[in-house]
């Protein structure tokens, strides 16, 4: 077993109740292999996206992707923290996510960014079942990003994500970041945040 597969085996969450396996293997490197996505593998990424909830089947949600050695891969890389500068150069392919912000009648959609959020989740799941790494950011520039892009009026850019299978070299992050990437995974209690009948009882 090499390093990289250690760090994954590493990073399977501990629960405290069972669930799905691919939860529990997914986590947010910030080291990837090496090697291009294959096609077919981001087509069925966008098609777990497609397939997502959305209120009234708005499917709010935009993307904006572009593979390493693109000028576009620059531009998405360009837009993003000093923070994130230092390790997204590893990723394979970056992407902006964005959300509608209004209905067809010209209403806010209040609801967009939950039906932005529950795609990324279920792209997640199926990044997770081809072994890909998904790694979420709110690290990025969204004005810049905006104009860079010529992002049309009513649309807002969000988030950003890297992509790439998971592996990688530890040492092509800086010293600190080896550190977090191999650093013992934590979650807040059940209780914390799920309520029964009412809010936060034993407060």
């Amino acid at each position: 077993m090499n390093a990289a597969e250690q760090i994954r085996l590493e990073n399977i969450a501990d629960t405290q109740h069972e669930i799905f396996a691919l939860l529990k293997q997914r986590y947010s490197p910030r080291t990837f292999k090496k090697k291009p996505l294959k096609k077919d593998h981001l087509e069925q990424l966008f098609e777990a996206v497609r397939w997502s909830a959305s209120s009234n089947n708005l499917q709010p949600w935009r993307f904006i992707y572009a593979e390493k050695g693109t000028e576009a891969y620059n531009k998405i890389y360009n837009c993003f923290s000093d923070f994130n500068k230092s390790w997204t150069k590893n990723a394979p392919v970056l992407m902006l996510s964005a959300y509608k912000e209004k209905t067809k009648e010209g209403k806010e959609n209040f609801h967009a960014l939950h039906d932005l959020g529950l795609s990324l989740g279920q792209m997640t799941v199926q990044a997770q079942y081809l072994g890909i790494a998904l790694h979420h950011m709110a690290g990025v520039d969204w004005e810049k990003a905006q104009k860079v892009f010529q992002v049309p009026e009513g649309f807002h850019i969000s988030t950003a994500i890297a992509l790439g299978y998971y592996g990688g070299d530890l040492e092509d992050l800086p010293e600190d970041l080896q550190d977090q990437e191999t650093a013992k995974r934590k979650r807040i209690p059940i209780k914390e945040f799920a309520f029964r009948e009412n809010w936060n009882p034993e407060a």
